[in-house]
């Protein structure tokens, strides 16, 4: 059952239920239905956004203290896949060193989420694209932003 308040009971049912027959794990359904790590985060460090190729737009909010990223949201307008990924990620890098951060790929992302369709291969390459874009971009102290 879904932990998001605003989805009924039947509706979290039939999505859960389509995303399944579309080749979705159970753990990329949760993260898309839940979106645990949907949002802007107040007082990010660093704010970087990508486009992919498909028109999927992903934004990465990451607060770092000492070389650690204490915490990551991402704002997804994408499809389900995207969701998924960008959710999976920030879950992926919240308490990693930047060293690590960096070396997240898109292997480890797929292997985060388990299954997802092939077709939407893309959609975690934009996450980790995104994700590589802002640990690029952050200087320590520059509150480099959008």
């Amino acid at each position: 059952m879904s932990n998001n308040p605003t989805i009924e009971p039947v509706a979290f049912n039939a999505m859960h239920d389509m995303l399944a027959s579309a080749g979705y794990s159970d753990k990329a359904i949760a993260y898309y239905l839940d979106k645990p790590n949907m949002g802007k985060l107040a007082n990010a460090d660093q704010v970087s956004e990508v486009t992919g190729e498909c028109g999927d737009t992903m934004r990465v909010y990451l607060k770092i203290a000492d070389g650690v990223i204490q915490d990551a949201k991402f704002e997804v307008m994408g499809c389900p896949g995207a969701v998924a990924a960008a959710m999976a990620v920030a879950d992926m890098v919240k308490g990693a060193s930047l060293a690590d951060a960096r070396l997240i790929r898109d292997a480890d992302i797929f292997r985060s989420l388990v299954v997802i369709p092939d077709q939407k291969q893309d959609c975690i390459r934009l996450a980790a694209k995104t994700l590589q874009r802002a640990l690029e971009d952050y200087q320590p102290g520059n509150g480099r932003k959008l």
